[in-house]
């Protein structure tokens, strides 16, 4: 069922942008009214009329800054961020489209533009990383100095360093956690400006980001939580096979093996020809995704996983699909993991899978009917999950605002 707009994909989308009234990057208003406009499944005209509302939200911010008024000239930059955001979404792709690359700067703009007016403004980070650095920012729930629990937000396939702020950031900084979000290869600016797509093996990107974090006098180097959303569901738990310093894992709704994901979705007389079955099939198979490709809704999302892999086609995206799976590596992370999925969501169908194949103390939550949440990343109830989430986080490393809070019961690094 849709709220506004009658397709799926562009309704799941405008409840993304309306997600974030609570943590300031929407106005319910502002979103209605734009969704509204939207009266057909065209790219063109989301863009467009996302593009104004943008524009006549920085406008405001703007007035306000003159007029003095910076709270309202703060909340007025972080909405347009947001909405710069959604209105370049449709537009993701390769080659690159321009106005994807001018809606990009703008959030990132924006984004700074009003963040600087928060009472402790975050530090924007360059992260070492393979000869070049990753795009982060640092914001922290106190300024008084003492070592903080610290959450690592990273990311999926379309979502930027920014939106994590609004997404997660928000919510942990209220909580008294320090927050340190980053991109990634494939992610936001990382692959739109540098062209690195991303990599299966996600615990060589969350190292030099930990690094980072225990360099830092204000974070307690023994309360890290490392928290993966939509696709970073899969790169998180990933990341934890590997890096040993995490307190603790969060992996919001992401597969647990991209292949299955995939195959799943594949007519079951084509996909038995996977990978290397009988040709006509395969090049049946070949012509039915490129034509999928060019439908702007139902053609999006592997519009964009191609361009975020680094790959030229529908069956280099399968063929590479296979690296992007926890199977037979679950038994390797050792914090305790927070696991979650909501009734219907497909693409973390195997979240429940994923959590019984850890060896880890770990949580499964399954949020759905009972809980007024649905969606991909509980999208309609962020606030919802944020209070299981927390809960059980604060089970594990303590009252975050004491300093060094308890021991975790299952220290990093400690199998049970």
């Amino acid at each position: 069922m849709t709220l506004v707009l009658h397709d799926d994909l562009f309704d799941a989308q405008f409840v993304r942008a309306l997600a974030y009234v609570r943590s300031g990057g929407a106005e319910l208003g502002e979103c209605i009214a734009t969704a509204r406009r939207i009266t057909r499944t065209d790219p063109e005209l989301w863009y467009r009329e996302w593009l104004a509302t943008a524009e006549r939200a920085e406008q405001a911010a703007g007035a306000s800054s003159l007029a003095g008024d910076l709270p309202s000239a703060r909340d007025a930059y972080l909405r347009a961020s947001n909405y710069y955001r959604t209105a370049g979404l449709f537009l993701m792709g390769a080659p690159v489209d321009d106005r994807f690359r001018h809606t990009a700067a703008k959030q990132t703009e924006t984004f700074r533009t009003g963040t600087a007016l928060f009472a402790s403004p975050p530090e924007v980070l360059e992260i070492p990383y393979e000869g070049t650095t990753l795009p982060g920012y640092f914001f922290r729930a106190s300024d008084d100095g003492s070592p903080r629990p610290t959450v690592i937000l990273t990311n999926g396939y379309d979502g930027t360093v920014e939106e994590l702020y609004f997404a997660n950031g928000a919510a942990a900084l209220e909580r008294g956690y320090h927050v340190l979000a980053f991109d990634g290869p494939g992610q936001g600016s990382v692959i739109l400006d540098q062209g690195i797509p991303f990599r299966a093996d996600w615990e060589n990107v969350v190292g030099p980001v930990v690094d980072v974090a225990v360099a830092r006098p204000d974070v307690d180097a023994d309360r890290l939580v490392l928290i993966g959303w939509s696709f970073g569901g899969y790169t998180a738990p990933r990341a934890a096979t590997g890096e040993h310093r995490l307190a603790a894992c969060v992996a919001d709704s992401g597969p647990y093996d991209l292949w299955d994901a995939l195959v799943s979705r594949i007519p079951g007389v084509l996909a038995h020809q996977l990978p290397d079955g009988n040709r006509i099939a395969l090049a049946v198979l070949q012509k039915a995704l490129e034509s999928t490709m060019r439908k702007p809704s139902a053609g999006w999302a592997l519009r964009r996983n191609l361009w975020v892999h680094g790959v030229d086609d529908a069956m280099g995206f399968l063929d590479i699909a296979p690296q992007y799976t926890l199977k037979g590596r679950e038994h390797l992370i050792r914090c305790p993991t927070f696991v979650c999925h909501t009734a219907g969501d497909d693409i973390s169908a195997d979240a429940r899978a994923m959590a019984d194949a850890l060896v880890c103390p770990h949580e499964y939550v399954e949020f759905g009917h009972d809980d007024d949440v649905s969606g991909h990343c509980e999208m309609d109830g962020r606030a919802v999950f944020h209070e299981r989430l927390f809960r059980w986080l604060a089970g594990v490393l303590g009252d975050p605002t004491t300093p060094g809070g308890h021991r975790p019961a299952h220290p990093a690094g400690a199998l049970t």
